[in-house]
């Protein structure tokens, strides 16, 4: 039996292992009056979406082909910390996608319905006892407690297409597909970390600092990203953890990146600790080459909160190859993301996981229109699975999805400046906006892994 947990710790739990997903706020803000008309980009030709053609439309569905599918509707569940964070961008992305694909006839005339699945934090499990009860598939959402719900996930045989994933049970396990292409034994970061180390900052190379958020789930990925750094000849020279519950005062360890002389820091945790953090640092007067502030802190407000200090520092985030929101002028995919947000979520901010659960509602909805009447969770995992240059119409970069364990190979960068995040000069090769050059790192350490079939007694045999 576990042990009970204080709602303080789970919340700094919360706070920390949004990092595990790469989950930050865009800073959108309020895109439009509730009443904003759609553009042609939001409304083109129906259901294409980017490059992406007949994503949803009309269609002649007649069976009740799996549960949680009729001959009218597809039942599919949306995972979220919304009752306890309050952060509703995966309740937000789909309400604005199922709205246009249903606007457009939905999926071969059958209607989106989602099912959101509020955890609450602590009851992840529960809800997917009711996702297996009711649900065809999960996607487009995630939890930060997410290993309490998949041992039930694998055994009622449930597809799950996540925007986000947070423990090492979960990620990469069986039935499961990341739109964004990462692997669960690779590094994720290599390429970033081997493009600051060696051309942006090369002096910062022999003065790496790593600080942690101490939860189990970000000191998993902290120890990892520390093997990463070391694999691309970073040398680490400090590393410590700081209390999941918060600091009250952040010159102990201001003082100790000083005393190290550490140029360039990786934190993995929370942008608000990291705000204050970077407000001691100018307090002191100590400036780093760089400071990794994760795509956690892609947003405004952290620029907000942070004040001058984050301008004092380089501050710098890897979107793992999604589409920065600042290229949204060049690129068509994300011009219609915000014109649908401004017709049917005019309130909602557009963050940087609400544009990896638009990725994965996308696979979703082309896989399951190929699979046409005949819609099963066999048909809609295959189909998927089928990708090879995944792109989510023009949202991210490429990626082959029929590889289950294969590392990122491209990475896009972005920098806070003074008048807020831009795209960093980090030399892109691939429409101008990617590099995909990054190294392939296996780990070597003993981090755990995730579930599979077996191990709840199920095979792809009992998979329809």
């Amino acid at each position: 039996m576990k042990p009970r947990r204080t709602v303080a710790a789970i919340a700094a739990v919360a706070a920390v292992s949004v990092f595990a997903a790469g989950c930050g706020r865009s800073g959108g803000g309020e895109l439009g009056a509730e009443d904003a008309p759609a553009t042609e980009a939001a409304s083109a030709a129906a259901g294409d979406f980017g490059s992406l053609k007949d994503v949803c439309g009309s269609g002649d569905a007649k069976t009740a082909s799996a549960q949680g599918v009729t001959a009218s509707e597809i039942n599919v569940g949306v995972f979220s910390d919304v009752g306890f964070t309050k952060n509703s961008e995966f309740d937000d992305a789909a309400k604005v996608f199922t709205s246009w694909c249903n606007d457009a006839g939905g999926i071969n005339g059958r209607k989106i319905v989602y099912n959101l699945r509020d955890t609450k934090m602590l009851e992840v499990r529960q809800r997917m006892i009711e996702a297996c009860r009711d649900d065809f598939a999960i996607v487009g959402g995630g939890a930060a407690l997410d290993s309490g719900g998949v041992e039930e996930r694998l055994k009622c045989l449930l597809p799950d297409i996540p925007a986000q994933t947070s423990m090492v049970d979960n990620i990469g396990s069986d039935l499961q597909i990341d739109a964004i292409g990462a692997g669960h034994s690779y590094a994720r970061y290599v390429g970033y970390y081997k493009w600051l180390i060696t051309e942006a900052h090369p002096d910062s190379a022999g003065a790496i600092g790593f600080i942690s958020g101490d939860s189990p789930v970000t000191k998993t990925i902290g120890a990892q990203n520390v093997e990463g750094m070391k694999a691309v000849g970073g040398t680490v020279v400090y590393d410590d953890l700081y209390p999941a519950v918060g600091v009250s005062d952040w010159t102990p360890y201001a003082q100790a990146i000083k005393s190290k002389g550490v140029k360039g820091l990786v934190f993995l945790g929370d942008f608000r600790s990291l705000a204050k953090l970077e407000q001691v640092l100018k307090s002191i007067d100590y400036k780093l080459d760089w400071i990794d502030a994760n795509s956690n802190a892609y947003g405004s407000s952290f620029q907000e909160l942070g004040g001058d200090a984050v301008a004092f520092q380089n501050n710098y985030a890897d979107l793992s190859g999604v589409a920065p929101l600042e290229a949204k002028d060049d690129i068509p995919a994300l011009e219609q993301v915000e014109e649908l947000y401004k017709k049917y979520a005019p309130k909602a901010d557009i963050t940087f996981p609400a544009l990896r659960a638009f990725s994965s509602w996308l696979l979703f909805a082309k896989s399951a229109q190929e699979c046409g009447d005949d819609l099963t969770r066999k048909c809609l995992y295959d189909t998927a699975r089928e990708q090879t240059d995944w792109t989510a119409g023009g949202l991210q970069a490429d990626v082959d999805i029929s590889e289950t364990d294969a590392p990122i190979k491209c990475f896009d960068v972005v920098q806070l400046k003074a008048d807020g995040w831009e795209i960093a000069d980090f030399k892109p090769d691939t429409d101008d906006l990617y590099r995909c050059d990054a190294p392939e790192i296996k780990f070597t350490g003993d981090y755990g892994k995730p579930l599979t079939l077996a191990s709840v007694g199920k095979s792809l045999s009992d998979f329809q």
